[in-house]
């Protein structure tokens, strides 16, 4: 059939509704493949919503075969078959025509020949569509992938040449991609353009990815298999396609980034101030250069060609040198190795230009030393504009996220035997509000009120140890792997053992490993790893851990919710100080389907905009004196400081860790910094979604009241490595997506029956609006009783169940 009439369904269920996943198989010639690629891929990809999508370039009867396949198929299955004259791009224009066709938010790209199994293609689209990431690469040099599947050594060969050809030439946007010509590959929808997509040949994945240096980037590992039937489609053809189309792309970046002009009068002003500089260095380098080619022509007798090209690598040396550790010392992005290779390259390749005008120049009878003065002058500017613009390059628009993210699919993780010198007793023991225990080796400040040392260190839900996690040397970069086959996630960053790495084993119960430094820092391991996993364990009991504070006033149950460090602390200590009630929680709270929360009181911490709430008495004056430096750096600016940090290819973990065994958090619990009291749960009637602007209250719906509190509850998880972490979690069989879909069905019947409104305040004065509020409202006289709280935990209960005396 024509393109021009669109793709024909040929089989499967005609659905309503779109595909999550469009498959987009571009076939030649595949008709003894496609009937059992069909047959096996089908079932595997059902359940994510999928389409297939076939794009034919054949000759054969494939059409007729894919036809036939078809009938029983149980998704739908589309065939867009290209005539001969319409066969625009080869395999390259068959992906992208089927690209623009298909209908999926996703897009899944594999061959028809099954050396891209379907199993591991349907495992790369799972992992596709749980993680938030726009582009998932089927890897054969990562992991347990292999690529015993192609024909022959001198196929393999050419591969892995091929692999480190591409890397070596764009190594900033393949930074993560350990196989960026990789044929089996998914990518979101609206992360790609593919109006800026002209690919030649096989590679389109290397062309995506180069056009768009933002996406990121998760990998697969899997075996590629031997092709089923049929001949392959590689020839010295393709080959030379190949080569033509990286130096297209080579070139286009390498004009891209030289037309790339400052965009602010400073960066103008500094990019002068570097040219000033550089010219200065480029003097002195001429100074060198013809003292070496006097030195090489007159006294060594050599030809002066061949004098000028030695005089510019000794030239060379001395202006990288200057250059590199003077002018660009802030701007390092590669490893020193990787900048002198690019330096010399370009000063050889501009040596070529230069030495046919010098003999010009010399058959002109101008003498050889000035000759050659001429010829490095003539060249300055592009030498200085191809050092600033793309060797020492400062712009970092579209950088790759810096964590390497691979699934092994059916490897095994290399784990080390257990160190003699580490017990596995479980010292410190807590039970979240009877719905989840957890044992550790070290103590966890934030759960120190759930404290439950009669609960037996076997029958805890999840278990902190301390382990050597991670290789003996140090790597490129973090890398966070998940093995699929055993249900173990490993994050490792760059210094090896001494990094802040850690494995957990998926349960139950669920068994968490850190590393020594992170051993050592109890507050990033439990914001940044246990809380994590505490929040889906909650959903998966049915409750949720909830972004928010909670308080009872005049015995009303009253929740404020915010983004992080909008004020909401500062808030409830001003709230408990001026009007009394009881305190549940500030950061996080548990919450039921029924309205019910339960406190969850972690030690609150002092940022710069808190301190005014907090006049405590108890506290020393040294206490005093830290916290103006601690709460400076544990606020909203020092978390952004993190936060861009994380950007970059450093080990943030662990400087994280540093920072926090330095410079502790101003932790303090609630009744030492404003006298109250402790509740442990509450019908929640009112809450407030506290926002900084014009003074202001308004009503919210119950579904912008679910989006909202969802969308502030992530926000407190937005540090590394969470967004890695989270989507490979899976708990009492419920995956990422289930689990987020339960926590929103758990807070949309927490809310049903509570009223929700905005409030807004340009001067942190909520905490006078509220209560004001709320009386106004209900009609009631300001109360100055203080209603007790419950004992808890209840340990006359605990004891009495385990059938001790009370």
């Amino acid at each position: 059939m024509d393109t021009a009439t669109g793709p024909q369904q040929l089989g499967g269920p005609d659905n309503a509704r779109p595909p999550r996943l469009s498959v987009v198989v571009p076939t030649r010639n595949e008709a003894e493949n496609i009937p059992l690629l069909i047959k096996r891929l089908a079932p595997l990809v059902v359940p994510l919503g999928a389409e297939i999508l076939v794009v034919d370039d054949s000759d054969d009867d494939t059409p007729d075969a894919l036809s036939r396949a078809a009938v029983d198929a149980p998704l739908p299955v589309r065939l867009l078959h290209r005539p001969a004259s319409a066969r625009t791009g080869g395999l390259s224009g068959a992906v992208l025509l089927g690209a623009e066709h298909a209908r999926g938010e996703w897009i899944m790209v594999m061959d028809a020949d099954l050396q891209h199994p379907p199993e591991s293609a349907a495992m790369l689209a799972t992992v596709a569509m749980r993680h938030d990431v726009d582009v998932v690469i089927g890897t054969r040099y990562a992991g347990n992938g292999s690529r015993e599947g192609l024909d022959g050594v001198f196929r393999e060969a050419t591969s892995s040449w091929a692999t480190r050809l591409v890397k070596s030439m764009f190594p900033r946007r393949l930074a993560t991609v350990s196989d960026p010509m990789s044929g089996l590959f998914a990518f979101r929808r609206s992360a790609v353009r593919l109006d800026r997509m002209n690919p030649v040949g096989f590679k389109v994945l290397l062309e995506l990815l180069v056009r768009h240096p933002g996406a990121r980037v998760a990998e697969v590992a899997y075996e590629m298999a031997t092709r089923h039937a049929g001949r392959s489609k590689a020839s010295l053809r393709e080959g030379a396609n190949f080569l033509r189309h990286l130096s297209r792309l080579r070139g286009q970046r390498l004009v891209g980034q030289i037309r790339t002009r400052p965009r602010t009068l400073r960066d103008r002003l500094h990019e002068l101030g570097r040219l000033v500089a550089f010219g200065l260095i480029g003097l002195s380098g001429m100074v060198v250069n013809t003292a070496a080619l006097w030195f090489f022509y007159e006294p060594a007798q050599l030809h002066h060609l061949l004098g000028a090209a030695l005089a510019t690598q000794l030239s060379t040396t001395w202006n990288f040198l200057l250059v590199d550790n003077l002018i660009y010392r802030r701007q390092r992005r590669a490893g020193l190795a990787a900048r002198a290779s690019r330096f010399f390259l370009l000063n050889n390749v501009l040596l070529l230009l230069r030495l046919p005008v010098l003999q010009v120049l010399v058959w002109a009878g101008v003498g050889v030393l000035a000759a050659n003065a001429v010829t490095l002058v003539a060249l300055f500017l592009l030498r200085f504009v191809v050092n600033d613009r793309v060797i020492y390059t400062a712009d970092d628009r579209g950088r790759r996220d810096p964590v390497r993210m691979l699934v092994s699919v059916d490897g095994t993780e290399a784990r080390s035997a257990p160190s003699r010198r580490r017990y596995q007793y479980l010292k410190y023991r807590y039970d979240i509000a009877g719905v989840v225990t957890i044992g550790s080796q070290i103590r966890l400040p934030e759960l120190e009120f759930f404290r439950a040392q009669w609960v037996a260190g076997a029958d805890v839900d999840i278990a902190v140890r301390v382990a050597d996690v991670g290789g003996r040397g140090p790597q490129r970069r973090a890398a966070m792997t998940q093995y699929a086959s055993q249900s173990v996630l490993r994050y490792e960053e760059q210094l090896g053992r001494l990094g802040a790495n850690f494995r957990i084993q998926l349960g139950p119960p669920i068994d968490i490993q850190v590393g020594p430094l992170l051993a050592r820092s109890p507050h990033v391991v439990y914001t940044n790893i246990i809380e994590a996993l505490l929040r889906f364990v909650m959903v998966s009991r049915g409750h949720m851990l909830l972004h928010s504070a909670c308080v009872t006033l005049d015995g009303v149950g009253v929740m404020l919710s915010a983004l992080t460090d909008t004020g909401k602390t500062a808030t409830v200590l001003r709230l408990l100080r001026d009007h009394g009630g009881l305190f549940l929680s500030d950061d996080m709270t548990i919450v039921r389907p029924d309205g019910v929360a339960f406190c969850f009181p972690k030690p609150l911490t002092i940022s710069a905009h808190t301190l005014r709430a907090v006049q405590a008495q108890d506290l020393t004056p040294q206490e005093w004196r830290r916290l103006q430096l601690q709460s400076r750096l544990h606020s909203k600016g020092g978390r952004s400081l993190a936060l861009t940090l994380a950007r970059f290819n450093l080990p943030i973990m662990g400087i994280n860790a540093i920072t926090q065994l330095v410079v502790p958090p101003p932790k303090y619990s609630v009744d030492r910094l404003v006298p109250c009291r402790m509740g442990t749960s509450t019908r929640v009637e009112e809450l407030f979604v506290i926002e900084r602007g014009a003074p202001g209250i308004g009503d919210l719906d119950h579904a912008e009241t679910v989006n909202r509190m969802i969308d502030n509850t992530d926000d407190a998880y937005g540090f590394p490595p969470f967004r890695y972490l989270a989507p490979s979690i899976t708990i009492a069989g419920q995956g990422y997506a289930q689990l987020r879909e339960r926590e929103r069905e758990i807070l949309a019947g927490f809310l049903s029956n509570v009223r929700s409104r905005v409030i807004s305040s340009d001067c942190f004065g909520w905490a006078d609006d509220i209560p004001r509020l709320l009386r106004a409202e209900r009609g009631e006289a300001p109360t100055s009783a203080v209603v007790p709280s419950p004992v808890w935990p209840h340990w006359d209960a605990h004891l009495a169940s385990a059938g001790g005396a009370v």
